[in-house]
């Protein structure tokens, strides 16, 4: 195994969402650091990581989901079917009560979550902000004009630092250039196999959508993470995939 001391930042190009996943776990099979999850999902296993990753992706609405070889047997990671079902969730604000918050919630009605004690109980009470950032961004392109880089639609908030589960995705940045809308977000943990494929999918939709809205062409997606991450349980799945069989992974597991 290669002995680093330093980060070892990866840029990927790809032609579109199935090029970027598959370029992305042969990348990552190849120089993915190790390490044992002491916070977070899976906590106590190991994951395979990205110090840190761009994955540009120049034409992300060809080829939306993974393609898995007939009689593979790979399980898909996601499916067209699931990602037209994720649309609605980032662009409602609609949870359970058991959610802290979506993605969609954050994105088109996002609240300040407060806690207050009542007659000695503690109790909590969402305050919405009463901005969709989504319709925001459009009519801000629509009657301001292209010129401008203040259109970014937030998903962290301070407050998250003290949940269980704190937002992976935490900005989408945008920009009209060259007549065509790109987006850039950015994910502090990012797991490659079911998540990446799923999310940016989803992600593309609401591109397509706002670049119709707002009446410009559909552009690219530049994505960065300084936690894109493999789960231990779907490294053989990688391995499978790409045909990279990385020397020494199964040492790095004991």
């Amino acid at each position: 195994m290669e002995e680093r001391n330093e980060l070892k930042p990866v840029h990927i190009e790809a032609f579109d969402l199935d090029d970027a996943w598959f370029r992305c776990l042969s990348k990552i099979l190849e120089c993915g650091h190790i390490y044992t999850i002491t916070r977070g999902s899976y906590q106590g296993q190991k994951r395979l990581e990205f110090d840190f990753v761009t994955i540009r992706i120049k034409n992300p609405s060809h080829q939306i989901i993974p393609i898995i070889p007939e009689g593979s047997s790979i399980p898909a990671p996601t499916s067209l079917e699931y990602i037209n079902g994720y649309l609605s969730y980032l662009l409602t604000g609609q949870k359970t009560n058991t959610e802290d918050y979506t993605y969609g919630e954050r994105m088109v009605d996002a609240k300040v979550r407060l806690k207050e004690t009542v007659e000695g109980k503690e109790m909590v009470r969402e305050m919405p902000l009463e901005v969709n950032q989504v319709e925001e961004v459009i009519k801000m392109y629509k009657t301001q004009g292209h010129g401008t880089n203040q259109a970014t639609i937030e998903i962290g908030m301070p407050s998250d630092i003290k949940l269980n589960d704190p937002p992976c995705l935490r900005l989408i940045d945008t920009r009209i250039r060259y007549g065509k809308l790109h987006f850039f977000p950015y994910f502090r943990s990012w797991d490659l196999w079911g998540g990446f494929p799923s999310n940016l999918g989803g992600l593309e939709l609401v591109k397509q959508y706002m670049a119709e809205e707002i009446g410009v062409g559909n552009g690219e997606i530049i994505a960065s993470s300084k936690g894109l991450h493999l789960y231990e349980y779907s490294w053989d799945f990688a391995k499978q995939r790409t045909g990279n069989l990385r020397p020494g992974l199964e040492h790095d597991k004991s």
